[in-house]
């Protein structure tokens, strides 16, 4: 019979089941991660938002889309001008560029102006975050153990992280689209948290309860291939490290894996932005049905007015942004794992002390 102080080698890995993280642990690891990257993304989205509207880019001064590395949110633009705190990407503004805008903002409005908006991205980005990380790292687990169980080799498959990425990435998009669609349905008309049963209820009339799913199809095409990429990308880059992964290394290898799969995404994200403020100004403002266009129509639409580059439009700033986000964001997880499997491992040293001690 085996002694239950044996270990064998393959459980003495961070993988080992008996110091592996429980799933709220894991929510306060992708909790503080999320946290942290949207305190540090946000000044970034804030100059993108007030250098856009010096240009008079906001479509139809409806809308625009805020993100804050993590997640894109729709915001409208409010009909009370003289509410200055709600108008604040509309600010009298002269800009040079994104350090010239950061500088002038910090001295002229106060530093904390750079940290306007958070909290409507806070509240649905730090959710929809948890359930994404959670839903990844439990489901990569999962398949990994599945994988060694029926192979000799101690080497996580890289198709596990592929489809534990696009998995979570599915579920967690598809979770918050109707909280995202009704968020802004809200701001859009200024309406009551009464007032929004009635707005529901227009909207499953017309639509059916897929109607609450408005708008989804153009946001996975761009963020499940986006979630494959990464995590593959990423998952390579710590096995080359024996999985150990320091604050630095996981920043390095989110970074770099940020980058690429933001580039490879880049057309879907060109033509989600199109489609997504077009949507909202047709269907949850104007209230009138959106025509129906395939993404395939509409990158090709985009390819013969602009060329290939119409393609990547924004692709510079997209990777200043996402790149950062990713490797912060998964950086802060990392670290949150190693200390509670630190803690979860030193416990079961623990109890193994005691059962021995309680032997003799």
């Amino acid at each position: 019979m085996k002694n239950d102080i044996d270990i064998h080698p393959y459980q003495l890995s961070v993988e080992d089941p008996r110091f592996r993280i429980t799933p709220t642990q894991q929510m306060a690891a992708a909790c503080s991660g999320a946290l942290i990257t949207s305190l540090i993304v946000t000044p970034l989205d804030v100059v993108k938002i007030r250098l856009q509207a010096q240009q008079k880019t906001l479509v139809s001064n409806k809308c625009f889309l805020y993100c804050n590395g993590l997640m894109d949110h729709l915001c409208t633009c409010p009909t009370n001008e003289n509410n200055a705190h709600e108008y604040w990407y509309k600010r009298p503004s002269q800009f040079n560029g994104t350090v010239d805008a950061l500088v002038k903002i910090s001295r002229t409005e106060g530093i904390w102006s750079l940290w306007s908006g958070l909290s409507p991205t806070l509240i649905l980005a730090i959710p929809a975050t948890v359930v994404y990380f959670v839903t990844y790292e439990q489901l990569r687990t999962r398949l990994a153990d599945w994988a060694k169980r029926r192979s000799t080799s101690e080497t996580q498959p890289l198709w596990a992280p592929l489809l534990a990425g696009c998995t979570a990435r599915l579920w967690a998009a598809s979770l918050v689209s109707p909280l995202e669609l009704v968020r802004t349905k809200m701001q859009s008309k200024k309406l009551t948290y009464l007032e929004i049963r009635h707005a529901l209820q227009s909207l499953l009339k017309h639509r059916g309860l897929p109607g609450l799913w408005t708008g989804l199809g153009p946001t996975l095409l761009r963020d499940v291939p986006f979630s494959g990429v990464y995590w593959i990308t990423y998952e390579k880059f710590k096995m080359l490290n024996n999985n150990n992964s320091t604050f630095l290394y996981s920043f390095i290898g989110g970074s770099i894996a940020g980058s690429l799969a933001a580039v490879l995404t880049t057309p879907f994200d060109v033509v989600k932005t199109h489609r997504q403020i077009e949507l909202v100004e047709k269907e949850i403002i104007a209230e009138s049905p959106a025509s129906a266009k395939s993404t395939y129509s509409a990158l090709k639409n985009i390819y013969q007015k602009n060329g290939f580059g119409g393609l990547f439009t924004g692709i510079v700033p997209r990777i200043i942004r996402i790149a950062p986000a990713c490797a912060i964001m998964v950086a802060s997880f990392e670290y949150g794992k190693s200390f509670f499997q630190k803690h979860n491992k030193k416990q079961f040293e623990e109890q193994i002390f005691l059962k021995g001690d309680g032997h003799h």
